[in-house]
C-alpha cells in the first residue's frame, strides 16, 4: 500500500491512517462475511498489478465469490439480479485458460468443465452466475435471510438534516425515512454523467463506460451541498477499450465487456499501441487504470485519444479479439465501417489510420528489435509477473513480447474507457463524511466509488474498488452501532 497508493499526489482519500485502517479492517470484514455464510475463495494465482514493488505478491490475494445458483433466491428476487458480462457458468480463473483451448489441454479441460457444468445445470434446474453477479447474489441471499428491509424503486433525492446532523433521507417519491444511527451512502460515482465528466475527467465519454445506469453522480452533488469535501475527482478506474461498431454505451446501460477488445487482448504477443504521431508510448500490459491514465496524460501533449492498436496475422490467428475466437472470420461490418483496418504492409496500414508511414515503420522495427533481444528496453513490458500473466503462457521465449512482421497487419482505435470513477467525498478512518475543514458531518457515512478512494491514484490489484467498498461499509456500520465487532 505504501509503495503504490502511498505514492499518490493530492489524494486525501489515501492518508496513512486510512490505509492502515483498511489493512486492519479488511480481513475482519472478510471473516464477517464468511460467518454469514457468504462462500468466498482466494484465486490461487492472480498477481498484484505492481508485484515488483515492495510488499508486492506474485501469487496475489484476490478473493472472489463461489459460483451462485440464482434459483436459490426467492422467486420475486431472481429477476432483480442484473446479468453480468460473463454468461457462461465458469470461474474467473477457468475463463483465463479458455482462450487457449486450441493450443493446450488445460484450455480444453477448462472449456469442457464449463460446458459440462452448463449442461448439468439445465438438467438439474440450476442457473449459475459468476464474478460480480455471484457476489451480488450471495449478498442478496444473506440479506434476505437476515430480514433486511430492502426497498426497490426508492431512490434518494435529498437528506434530512437537523442542527447540521443527517437524520434521514427523502426519496424521489417524496417519502421521508428517518435514521436512528446514521445514513450510509454507497451510490456509485459519476461515470454516466457527461457534464461531470467534462468538468473533472476531460477527454473521456459516457459512451466508453461499463458502469450501470445509476452511476450518475447526483448523490455526490447532494453531499457536496451539505458541505462535504471531495477529492481525486479527476481519477477513474480506466479500462482500455476497442469498441466495435454498435458496442458504445448509448443507452446508459454500460458497454458489453465481452464484446470489446481490452487489456487481456492487447497484452498478448504480436501487438502494440501507438499514438496519433505513430509512436509507442507505454507498456501495453500492467494496470488498466495506469494504462488509461497514461493515455489521458499523453493526449495533453500528443494526440492519443484514440490511440491505435496494431497487430499482425499471428495475433489474429492465435488470440481472442473483441469477443471473437482465435482465427475466426471477423464481421464484415467491422471492415465496411472502417473500424478494423487491414493492409499488406505496415506502411499501408499506417496510411489507412492517417498516421505517418515512416514513423510507424520505425516504431514497429524498433519494437521488433527489442523482442529479438529479449527485453522491452523502453517500457519494460514483461518484466512484471502481472504482465506475463496477462500474456500467453505458451509463447516462447516471452509470454508477452512477439514481433509484428507477419502480413496481413491490422489496426483498431482504442480509447480510455472505464469501469467507474475513482473520486468522491472525503471520509475518515470511521468512514464518516468530512467537511472541507476536516470535521465529520454527524450521522453521515459513505463508501464505494461515492468516496475518494483509499487506493489514491493507483489500482494495486483486482478488487481495489470492491474491497474498500465492502470494508468501509463494514467500518461505518460498526462505528454507527458503537460496536467493536459483529458476532455471527
Amino acid at each position: 500500500m505504501d509503495a503504490t497508493s502511498g505514492q499518490s499526489v493530492d489524494a486525501p482519500g489515501s492518508t496513512p491512517e486510512r490505509r492502515a485502517a483498511y489493512l486492519r479492517e479488511a480481513p475482519k470484514m472478510v471473516e464477517f462475511l464468511l460467518r454469514q455464510g457468504i462462500k468466498l475463495r482466494r484465486i490461487p494465482y492472480y498477481p498484484d498489478y505492481y508485484d515488483d514493488r515492495a510488499g508486492g505478491s506474485e501469487a496475489g490475494r484476490t478473493v472472489v465469490a463461489e459460483l451462485f445458483n440464482v434459483n436459490e433466491l426467492p422467486r420475486e428476487w431472481r429477476r432483480k439480479l442484473r446479468p453480468n458480462f460473463l454468461q457462461m457458468p465458469g470461474a474467473l480463473d477457468e475463463f483465463f485458460w479458455v482462450g487457449t483451448f486450441k493450443r493446450s489441454w488445460k484450455g480444453k479441460r477448462m472449456l469442457a468443465r464449463i460446458l459440462l457444468r452448463g449442461l448439468l445445470a439445465k438438467l438439474t434446474s440450476k442457473h449459475w452466475v459468476t464474478a460480480g453477479a455471484a457476489l451480488q447474489g450471495r449478498m442478496l441471499q444473506a440479506a434476505i435471510k437476515a430480514d433486511v428491509d430492502i426497498r426497490t424503486n426508492a431512490g434518494v433525492r435529498s437528506f434530512i438534516t437537523e442542527g447540521g446532523a443527517v437524520k434521514g433521507v427523502v426519496t424521489t417519491a417524496g417519502k421521508r425515512i428517518g435514521a436512528r444511527l446514521g445514513v450510509l451512502v454507497n451510490a456509485g460515482g459519476f461515470a454516466q454523467n457527461q457534464e461531470m465528466r467534462g468538468k473533472y475527467l476531460p477527454n473521456t465519454s459516457t459512451k466508453w463506460t461499463a458502469t450501470t445506469p445509476g452511476d450518475t453522480g447526483e448523490m455526490i452533488c447532494e453531499l457536496m451541498a451539505l458541505g462535504a469535501a471531495v477529492g481525486q475527482m479527476d481519477e477513474m478506474v480506466g479500462n482500455q477499450m476497442a469498441l466495435p461498431p454498435g458496442a458504445e454505451n448509448t443507452s446508459g446501460n454500460g458497454v458489453e465487456l465481452s464484446a470489446i477488445g481490452g487489456q487481456m487482448d492487447l497484452a498478448k504477443p504480436h501487438a502494440i499501441l501507438v499514438d496519433q504521431s505513430g509512436v509507442r508510448y507505454m507498456n501495453e500490459g500492467g494496470s488498466y487504470m495506469e494504462f488509461c491514465m497514461t493515455m489521458r496524460r499523453r493526449h495533453l501533449t500528443v494526440p492519443a485519444i484514440p490511440s491505435w492498436w496494431i497487430m499482425d496475422a499471428r495475433f489474429m490467428k492465435t488470440y481472442m479479439f473483441c469477443g471473437t475466437l482465435p482465427g475466426s472470420k471477423k464481421p464484415q461490418e467491422w471492415y465496411d465501417s472502417g473500424w478494423l483496418k487491414k493492409a499488406g504492409t505496415i506502411e499501408d496500414l499506417a496510411g489507412l489510420c492517417a498516421l505517418d508511414p515512416a514513423v510507424v515503420k520505425a516504431t514497429v522495427d524498433g519494437f521488433n528489435a527489442d523482442v529479438r533481444a529479449g527485453r522491452d528496453k523502453e517500457f519494460h513490458r514483461g518484466d512484471r509477473a502481472y504482465d506475463r500473466w496477462l500474456g500467453d503462457p505458451f509463447h516462447r521465449p516471452s509470454a508477452t513480447l512477439g514481433t509484428i512482421e507477419t502480413a496481413p497487419f491490422y489496426a483498431v482505435p482504442m480509447v480510455p474507457g472505464d469501469v467507474g470513477t475513482y473520486g468522491g467525498v472525503v471520509t475518515d478512518t470511521n468512514a464518516r463524511v468530512l467537511r472541507e475543514d476536516g470535521t465529520p458531518i454527524e450521522g453521515l457515512y459513505a463508501t464505494g466509488t461515492t468516496t475518494a478512494s483509499v487506493m489514491g491514484r493507483y489500482y494495486p490489484g483486482a478488487g481495489a474498488s470492491l474491497g474498500p467498498s465492502f470494508t468501509w461499509g463494514f467500518v461505518a456500520a460498526k462505528h454507527a452501532a458503537n460496536a467493536d465487532n459483529f458476532a455471527g
